[in-house]
This record gives C-alpha cells, structure tokens and sequence, in this order.
C-alpha cells in the first residue's frame, strides 16, 4: 500500500497527515496549537493510532501542537538534537535512517539556516522541507529570527540542490495559495535555489532582513517551554511572519517607489531645503568600509514601522541602505503610512561611494 499525504490546516501553517489506506497508524508533521480539538476530533473519527508527531523545527509564527498531543495519546514526539524544547523525547540528527510506520523508509536531514534545529525528511517521494525551503517565489524561511544564519541556510540549499529532482517539495508554510511540487520545478523558479556563492547568497538575504517582529520572539518563548495554552503568545491572524519580508503590513510589497542616483542626490543635498537622509542599516554598518552620509538619521529597518513618530510626514526623504534593497522596503512601509514624498538612494551606500 502506498503512503498517503493530507494537509490538515485551511491556512498558511501546514501540518501533514501521513497514513497507509485501510490502516490506522497515523503520523502528524508540525500540528499548530490552535487546532488540537481538530486533530483529536479526526483521529478519533477515523479511529486512527497517532504513533508520531513530528516538529521540523521550532516554529516562530505559531504554538505548536506535539507537546499536547504527546499528553493526550502518548505518542512519541521527534524533533532535532538540538531543539530546545525538552519535551520532546524522539531526538534525531542528520543521517538518522528510520522505517516510518513500519514500512516506508525515512531519512532526516540536517538543514539549519532558518532555525538551527531546523530538519527536513524524506519519506518516498515526498521532501518535507519545514521552513528551509518554501515553494517558488516564496524562497525560504527568513534568516535574521533567533538562531537564524545564513552561512547554514547556504549549505541546506546546496543539499537540496544535490537531491533528485523528483521529490515532491511540502514545506511547512505557504501564504500565496501554491501547490506542493517537484525539486526540479523549485530549482527552475526559487530564487533561494538559483546558483550563486556562498557571499552572494549572504549579501542576499542581508539586504532583505527585517529582524523579527516582537511577538515572534514570545511565540518561541512559548515552543521553548512545550506550551499547552493556545494564549501563551499573542499571534495576529495568518500573517506571512516567516516569509522574507512577511511581518510588513498587508500591500507593502507591492508599492512602488521611486529611486534616485546618488549623483542627483549629491546636487539636492546643495539646495537651500535639502531632503531628509534615513539610514536604514544597522548601527554598526555606519561605521563599516562603506561608511554613512553626514547628517543621516539611523533607524534600523526592524524598527522603522514603530518610530515613524520620529519622522515628518511632510517633508522629502531619500532613504539609504548597503545596495537599495532594505531602502526600497523603508520607502514602501513610509509611503503606505502616508509619507507623500520618498525615494530611494539607487544602488546604496555601494553606489554613492563609487560616484
């Protein structure tokens, strides 16, 4: 008998059912908290034995369900080595060969960058890539939450870039609707896939970090301690919290903002009402080979949405960053909160010292 895949959840959060037909052991991949009575009501339904639940990593957009679901049925719940949630008593590194559900033989692999417990399985023809790899346009999982690097996101992708092109990709989050679908197809279109090196791929994802928003951080809390309580973190509904730039308010992405060469910038710096300069990079970059432009006001781009107080909605502003892509993000989160006249610096602090 083949090996069946469902997904359980109707949002963003994906949790896998797998199951043999016309037998009842069952295994749960990344259960949510909010949807225990859910799992409990179908396993009961289907009279279905739940021998395990699964964590691929410690989740920071939602509380996840194993710990509760190990109290209720006694089943054995995996997670990585390294996890930090002690409840979890399976614990499994890299290599671990196993036969799921008696029969189907399953491998772990050791895929860190987004978190550094982070593991994905192969089970058949299915790669269960938890938030390491999404689908598409989606990339990844973002690099830049608590034990987040991408030095090892690097490395996973070149693992999953060495893997047959037939596995079929389900991730543990999707937020645009896509559909599970084959490693070859995700070569062809993830932009985490395409072929670069190691200091092209960090220089990539550097200028799209955001740092993580403050209830992500309480939301790991919660999966630190094996949470049982839904309400143990505040979590707003489906946000795209671990997608690159997915804790922006709804349409920033999609606003489009002007850019400006750093030699225009250098003449309206001479006028008699020169723009205001936001410096978007972090603190230390300010004092790093690039340098700043003086007079530059610094608020992190992690920070921007929460001291917009600190800037008038009136006057002009031209925002700054290493190469112009967290700058394109600042503008688009001032010009959705109603900041009239923004650009940005084209090609960065890069640009403006080769001028």
């Amino acid at each position: 008998m083949a090996l069946t895949c469902s997904q359980l959840n109707p949002h963003a959060c994906k949790t896998y059912l797998l199951a043999v037909p016309g037998e009842k052991e069952v295994v749960i991949v990344d259960p949510v908290l909010d949807h225990l009575t859910d799992y409990l009501d179908l396993l009961s339904a289907n009279e279905y034995k739940l021998r395990l639940v699964i964590d691929t990593h410690t989740h920071a957009d939602h509380i996840s369900a194993s710990a509760a679901l190990k109290d209720v049925i006694d089943c054995e719940y995996m997670m990585h080595v390294d996890a930090p949630a002690r409840c979890a008593g399976f614990r499994v590194a890299g290599g671990f060969e196993w036969e799921l559900l008696g029969r189907f033989p399953a491998r772990v692999l050791h895929t860190p960058g987004h978190t550094r417990d982070s593991i994905s399985l192969i089970v058949e023809d299915r790669l269960f890539t938890g938030d390491a790899l999404f689908l598409d346009d989606g990339g990844a999982g973002r690099d830049d939450l608590p034990g987040g690097d991408p030095h090892f996101h690097y490395e996973t992708l070149q693992t999953f870039a060495s893997l047959p092109d037939t596995l079929v990709v389900h991730p543990a989050h999707d937020y645009r609707g896509r559909r599970p679908s084959s490693l070859k197809r995700q070569k062809r279109t993830n932009p985490h896939l395409q072929p670069r090196s190691r200091q092209e791929y960090i220089r990539y994802i550097e200028d799209l970090r955001l740092g993580p928003a403050d209830w992500m951080k309480d939301v790991l809390k919660a999966n630190y301690a094996c949470a049982r309580d839904p309400g143990a973190a505040w979590i707003p509904v489906d946000t795209p919290a671990c997608e690159i730039k997915g804790t922006l308010a709804p349409g920033v992405n999609e606003v489009q903002v002007a850019t400006l060469p750093a030699s225009l910038l250098k003449r309206k710096l001479d006028f008699e009402r020169p723009p205001g300069l936001l410096d978007v990079r972090e603190k230390e970059e300010l004092t790093g080979p690039l340098g700043h432009i003086p007079g530059s006001l610094n608020i992190p781009i992690a920070g921007l949405a929460g001291r917009l107080q600190e800037l008038d909605p009136e006057r002009e502003y031209v925002i700054v960053c290493r190469s112009g892509s967290r700058a394109m993000t600042a503008a688009q989160i001032l010009t959705v909160a109603g900041f009239a006249r923004v650009s940005v610096l084209e090609g960065g602090m890069i640009a403006w010292n080769a001028d």
